[in-house]
């Protein structure tokens, strides 16, 4: 009979089963009819009821079940909703292209890799997305990951060591802030996209090495990183930049090329990592950056090595994504006139839409208790939009995240903006200066 590291017995399976499985005679098992106690490492889930208060009050926004495909329109529970709560920039999610290509490498490849890049997951259509990432950010080299998660986890654990500093923005995104955790090297966080706060902390260091970490577009804000203020303070001081343009990619600079690009600074920003999750309508991540930068992280990212890799489908979905979003630039140019034309409404309507000048279009809401009642009742009506509350944002400034995306008509957007309009009057939320 098999048995456990312990030398216990494995077969009785029913000890790891909540309060026990019962053998029928009120017993729990071989080992006595007492259950087994419960751990306090589980004193924080039994306790933990947040969640459970906004369902049972209506009002929880979150894991809502989409039942259609990611596009202008959705269905949820039945019912038609204009979505302006998508990444999916350039909305090329449904687009036929993008699907007939994943089916095609569904049937070359298989509908995995079953192994990690390092070992048997590398497929050559990982190798040709590589090289035309690189080719598009304007590097040497570039790397693939499985999510863009595991992308700023890998590339940030990766370069920061024991004597070395990295310093992020305090509004990065998890997954940056997460990979700094995971360095060893010691993290400083700067207020929000302000150049001299940066400049003081690099000023005060002394380690070896020294990474600055920014989002290209902030992703609850909207807003764009002042990376040519950004990019000086960091050569004065020596330090290296990493762009995550995760929410820039297809959106910002010629042909989508992200944030480096847009303000002509591609050769002074080190390494751009990114998502395929969003205008690239896919799943991944990636890195671009000089050859030596891509060959060390090949073989010290974590997250590259110990996972297994970006599925066929993916792979090829990005690559038909990409190839259309640099054919067609006629997207992006309708993606930024639906931006103007959400933003103008919101803001004639009132609506204090912060530092926003991106896709990403926040509503200042402040309360989130409010922004819980606002947000239900334009999903009431027909209007699927995020709420955003701390930690996502500073306390006391939640708020309703809209974001746009190229296929919008505008009648969907004059839709919305009336259906918005109507359901603030109905709450008595519409601004005062209305």
């Amino acid at each position: 009979m098999s048995q456990t590291r312990n030398g216990t017995n494995s077969g009785n399976e029913s000890r790891f089963h909540g309060n026990g499985a019962s053998n029928g005679n009120g017993s729990h098992g071989d080992h006595g009819s007492s259950p087994i106690p419960r751990s306090p490492l589980f004193k924080k889930c039994d306790t933990f009821d947040k969640a459970e208060a906004l369902r049972r009050v209506g009002m929880y926004p979150y894991f809502r079940m989409i039942e259609s495909a990611q596009d202008t329109e959705v269905t949820i529970d039945g019912r038609r909703m204009i979505m302006l709560g998508s990444n999916s920039y350039m909305g090329l999610t449904n687009d036929p292209r993008v699907k007939e290509a994943a089916k095609a490498a569904v049937e070359r490849y298989g509908s995995g890799c079953a192994g990690s890049r390092f070992l048997n997951g590398t497929l050559d259509i990982h190798v040709q997305l590589e090289e035309e990432i690189a080719d598009y950010l304007g590097k040497e080299a570039a790397i693939v990951f499985t999510t863009g998660y595991q992308a700023n986890l890998g590339v940030i654990s990766a370069l920061t060591g024991r004597e070395d500093n990295v310093f992020i923005d305090r509004t990065d995104h998890a997954s940056i802030v997460d990979g700094a955790r995971l360095g060893f090297g010691r993290v400083h966080k700067f207020l929000h996209n302000d150049v001299s706060d940066l400049d003081r902390m690099l000023g005060n260091s002394n380690s070896r090495g020294k990474l600055v970490v920014v989002d290209g577009i902030y992703s609850m804000e909207g807003d764009i990183a002042n990376l040519p203020e950004i990019v000086k303070v960091a050569r004065r001081h020596e330090a290296a930049i990493l762009v995550d343009d995760a929410h820039a990619i297809g959106v910002l600079g010629n042909q989508g090329r992200g944030t480096a690009d847009h303000f002509n600074l591609t050769d002074e920003v080190e390494v751009i990592a990114g998502t395929f999750s969003k205008s690239l309508a896919s799943i991944g991540g990636y890195v671009g950056a000089d050859k030596s930068i891509i060959d060390f992280l090949r073989h010290h990212a974590r997250s590259l090595i110990f996972s297994a890799s970006m599925a066929p489908a993916c792979v090829a979905a990005t690559q038909k994504a990409l190839q259309i979003i640099k054919e067609e630039p006629e997207r992006r140019e309708k993606l930024w006139a639906n931006t103007e034309f959400l933003r103008t409404g919101l803001q004639s309507l009132g609506f204090d839409t912060g530092e926003s000048e991106t896709p990403i279009i926040p509503v200042v809401v402040g309360d989130s208790e409010r922004c819980f009642l606002i947000w239900r009742a334009l999903h009431e009506a027909g209007v699927f939009v995020n709420p955003v509350v701390a930690p996502a944002t500073p306390a006391n400034r939640a708020l309703i995240r809209f974001s746009v995306m190229a296929t919008h008509t505008t009648e969907q957007i004059t839709e919305a903006l009336e259906i918005i309009e109507k359901s603030m009057k109905s709450l008595g939320a519409m601004p005062a200066t209305a």
